[in-house]
């Protein structure tokens, strides 16, 4: 493996590696080495982090269990850098090479709790069965005005035409021009790192953007995914705006979600396992979506992480409340877009701009395959609108946790360990939340109550 990363960094003339490690938040950590370091330090095993940095908090503190023994004397994490992973990264001065890393304990065993190890542990399951699953994200993003001040709403940036956007715009062609700078960068920038971006369109939101990226492998794509928030982020700031992957960052416009297709394949035919010949929908599929059903509302924290994830999922507001699925209906949770068999999937609507990639598909795919092992229907499609329907989705954080805690299956599969940590993580941030006064209750407590 080192030789192919020496061949790779000196035919790209690279001087420095950031390693990166996405936490349980998807928030990326990790060190950046001289490329001669990188090399050495890849073939002796010796690029490390302490296994703490997987469990910090969005707000920077250690979200630690006094009673987890080992975890208080915080060992390091062997990384493994994934030569799949390697990329060019645009808009450092020096020449820069990004690569995803998997942890490793001392023992040799893949640290549990690492999230891109807790969907490697779910892919198994279908490999086992010859099944490959195929991903395509879709994600949303805003672009703002830059504010220094969290007191403060967010606001439209100035577009080029010295105006900001003041009403919906969706797949608005002048709307997508306004920023045509930071888009063209953007693209520029996914080129040099070779990501697989596929359209872009204006959203609903003012000056909100997504970006469909093409299907693949789902470790890969969520690299990708941690890769283009970075890269985008950047671009913003080079032109003055703020990007922002918050799953409602504006009171009165629509949420960003990460929604995500999902199709699987016969690993010995490579036929599509969720059509049929007669373009159909088949048992496969419908036990899959009879999973999803199940358990995605069991899991929610896994796709809607924080406090401001649960603002996005609200009636009439382009988020689903329940898990109602529908031929291209938009309205449902799960969608079944009109495809041939070849082509057959499910999109799964839930997920936020503000989840970790690895965890929300982790958590698609293994209820679809508790639905699988277990046979389980779905219930009847529908027509119309789905907001007319029982919200089954948790309506906050708290409860969506409780709610985890209990689901017996998931955690069997995806380990209980992972599960315990990303609760304390959860749980760490919900108390720093509950402990903010808000503006809302000064505007409305201060001098009626």
């Amino acid at each position: 493996m080192t030789n192919d990363f020496k061949k790779w960094i000196h035919d790209n003339s690279i001087s420095e590696v950031e390693c990166l490690v996405p936490d349980l938040n998807g928030t990326v950590r990790g060190k950046v080495w001289p490329a001669h370091k990188f090399l050495e330090s890849a073939g002796n095993d010796s690029l490390r982090l302490p296994s703490s940095v997987f469990t910090v908090t969005v707000t920077g503190e250690y979200a630690d269990d006094e009673t987890a023994g080992e975890s208080m004397s915080d060992p390091d994490v062997s990384l493994r850098p994934d030569p799949a992973s390697l990329c060019v990264a645009p808009g450092f001065k020096t020449p820069t090479a990004f690569v995803v890393a998997d942890a490793y304990l001392k023992s040799g065993q893949p640290f549990e709790i690492a999230p891109r190890y807790v969907l490697r542990r779910v892919l198994e399951l279908f490999d086992a069965i010859n099944w490959q699953i195929l991903v395509a994200p879709e994600l949303e993003f805003y672009l703002t005005e830059i504010n220094a001040d969290p007191d403060l709403p967010l606001l439209p940036p100035t577009g080029r035409s010295g105006r900001t956007e003041t009403s919906p715009q969706p797949y608005g062609l002048e709307a997508v021009t306004e920023y045509e700078d930071i888009i063209e960068d953007i693209y520029e920038y996914a080129e040099t790192a070779s990501l697989h971006l596929d359209t872009m369109i204006h959203e609903s939101g003012t000056a909100q953007l997504e970006i469909n990226l093409n299907h693949g492998d789902p470790i890969q794509l969520c690299d990708q995914v941690i890769i283009f928030k970075r890269l985008v982020r950047q671009v913003a700031l080079k032109h003055g705006v703020y990007a922002t992957f918050m799953a409602k960052p504006m009171e009165l416009q629509p949420g960003s979600a990460m929604h995500l297709h999902v199709s699987a394949i016969d690993r010995k035919t490579g036929i599509n396992l969720f059509g049929t010949p007669s373009n159909g929908l088949s048992e496969h599929f419908r036990h899959f979506v009879g999973g999803l059903q199940r358990y995605l509302p069991e899991v929610a924290p896994l796709f809607a992480p924080n406090v401001n994830s649960f603002r996005r999922m609200r009636p009439n507001h382009s988020a689903p409340i329940n898990l109602q699925w529908g031929y291209d209906n938009r309205s449902c949770g799960l969608r079944v877009p009109i495809s041939d068999n070849a082509n057959a999937r499910i999109e799964n609507r839930l997920p936020g701009a503000d989840s970790n990639p690895y965890l929300a598909i982790a958590a698609s795919l293994v209820c679809g395959y508790l639905g699988i092992r277990d046979k389980l229907e779905p219930m009847p499609m529908v027509e119309g609108n789905a907001y007319l329907y029982a919200r089954t989705l948790p309506r906050n954080l708290d409860e969506g946790l409780d709610r985890m805690l209990a689901c017996e299956p998931v955690i069997e599969l995806l380990g209980a360990p992972f599960i315990r940590a990303f609760s304390r993580v959860k749980a760490a941030e919900l108390m720093a939340f509950e402990g903010v006064i808000s503006s809302w209750e000064r505007n409305h407590l201060l001098l009626k109550v």
